[in-house]
């Protein structure tokens, strides 16, 4: 869910920036699952009790896509996964037939959702078993590249595929180069930055002007997207049920103020909060900033529903009861609510 601070990335472009809107493009919700197991130090169980969970199966996350996209006119959604999951815990091998197949119905039934936008998350915090990719000891950049040119392959001639790269990769310009040379020439590419790749610090941090310079193989910028993160309790952790800030000032409008500067967009890929009245009041104030400058703001996606039982602090779930859906508290306000300008 948060990633760790690595150092600077290498890169840069440019997107061209969107005309004048009154919202975002795309709105939705992380449908998590598949991606439990896995911790900040990029180690996730394929055993036991805490591994990967088949939420199409065992949660009926096809049915709360439906769901997002019937009744709540929701279009997005970001679909996290464990890099051993793909592979089966073979660093560098191929995607794992079986493993995949289960993963896939997950993406198939975003697609069929009605959705706009499924976006692809290996969600390992740029690392694998506590190494770091690019760093002694660690995944080298070619093997990250490696997964996502065989994700490209499977899923880049679909133009509702986005790859997010992951929680901030070592060499950018190496997975960018590979997923466009897989064939995925069009699609949506996000590229994270330090420090948990939190919207507040990526100006500060230099992950925006590091960003600015990774290019397509032919030269421009198209749909490479900044992804950025931010909660709205205390620490900025995403572990608080109450909220405390709306991250405008500290964050969204510094950023905005960047993104308009150098013609490029952003897409917020985590955020949320507890089903609180201090976080319906915070989120929502957030996602309606993002809605006002749509021009550099491609969208955004809670964290989290799928897997996601009501116990949990920002449980983003919906409770099914016969072939109806109840969205949690802070769903129907703000991530709905926003996105229908409520």
């Amino acid at each position: 869910m948060k990633s760790l601070i690595l150092s600077a990335l290498a890169g840069a472009s440019l997107v061209a920036s969107a005309p004048t809107a009154t919202k975002v493009k795309y709105a939705g919700v992380n449908i998590a699952g598949f991606d439990f197991g896995c911790t900040t130090d990029g180690t996730c169980s394929l055993t036991g009790t805490n591994k990967p969970y088949d939420i199409v199966q065992g949660a009926n996350a096809v049915g709360q896509m439906n769901h997002f996209v019937k009744d709540d006119t929701l279009n997005t959604f970001r679909l996290p996964v464990g890099w051993q999951f793909l592979l089966n815990g073979n660093l560098g091998g191929t995607l794992n037939s079986n493993n995949v197949a289960q993963y896939d119905r997950l993406v198939q039934g975003c697609l069929n959702s009605g959705a706009l936008l499924c976006i692809l998350d290996i969600h390992n915090y740029a690392r694998w078993n506590g190494k770091i990719v690019g760093q002694q000891g660690g995944p080298t950049n070619a093997q990250l590249a490696d997964v996502w040119k065989q994700l490209a392959t499977k899923y880049g001639k679909n133009s509702k595929i986005a790859f997010g790269v992951m929680n901030e990769p070592h060499d950018m310009p190496a997975v960018v180069t590979a997923i466009r040379g897989a064939g995925a020439t069009t699609n949506i590419i996000l590229m994270p930055g330090q420090q948990y790749t939190s919207a507040g610090a990526f100006v500060s941090s230099g992950s925006a002007d590091a960003l600015a310079t990774v290019k397509n193989p032919d030269g421009t910028t198209d749909n490479l997207i900044m992804d950025v993160h931010k909660y709205l309790d205390s620490d900025n952790s995403g572990t608080h049920t109450e909220c405390v800030t709306d991250n405008i000032d500290s964050a969204f409008k510094p950023l905005a103020t960047w993104l308009k500067a150098n013609n490029r967009q952003a897409m917020l890929t985590e955020t949320g909060g507890g089903n609180t009245q201090s976080c319906q009041k915070y989120l929502c104030a957030q996602l309606q900033f993002l809605n006002q400058n749509a021009d550099v703001y491609l969208g955004y996606t809670g964290w989290a529903a799928g897997g996601f039982a009501a116990s949990y602090e920002l449980v983003e779930t919906p409770t099914q009861n016969g072939n109806s859906w109840t969205d949690t508290a802070l769903v129907k306000s703000c991530i709905v609510g926003a996105w229908k300008g409520q």
